[in-house]
């Protein structure tokens, strides 16, 4: 079976860099993704070049987020290219968006098929069980944080 880097060679192939195509981990499982993700997040924890200028804006592909790993694999594809990293949970993003990890605020986030993520992650449980709308609070962290998000 292909690895998060879609190729089915060794390990030391998945890990040799970012995929070069956006959306490459679409096709992946919720565990893949979270391999996938977990990739990214280690790269990221390398990167060292400055984040974007305030002000531009954000194309979120929403076709394939259809799970929490999904989510923030578009999050970090929209702001840092492919198998790009812009965090894993809302703590995680909450710290993306102080910076150092590609996106300076004022920003604009252009959500197309957004619909596609309300639906699978309006209704899932948080902490201990409890009942969550991860669509909406996403969505609150990014307002907060002065990023305009534009739903399509």
């Amino acid at each position: 079976m292909p690895g998060p880097s879609g190729n089915s060679g060794s390990p030391d192939r998945r890990t040799a860099g970012p995929p070069e195509a956006p959306g490459a981990w679409a096709r992946l499982d919720t565990r893949g993704r979270e391999v996938w993700l977990g990739l990214g997040r280690d790269r990221a924890c390398r990167r060292t070049h400055p984040d974007r200028p305030a002000g531009r804006t954000y194309e979120l592909d929403g076709r394939h987020i259809t799970d929490r790993p999904g989510l923030y694999l578009a999050l970090g594809e929209a702001v840092n290219g492919p198998g790009g990293y812009f965090g894993g949970g809302l703590d995680a993003l909450v710290d993306c968006l102080r910076g150092g990890y590609g996106c300076t605020a004022p920003a604009t986030v252009r959500w197309r098929d957004a619909d596609v993520a309300r639906t699978h992650l309006s209704h899932t449980l948080g902490p201990g069980g409890a009942p969550r709308d991860l669509f909406a609070d996403v969505l609150d962290v990014l307002a907060g944080a002065g990023i305009r998000t534009v739903l399509l």
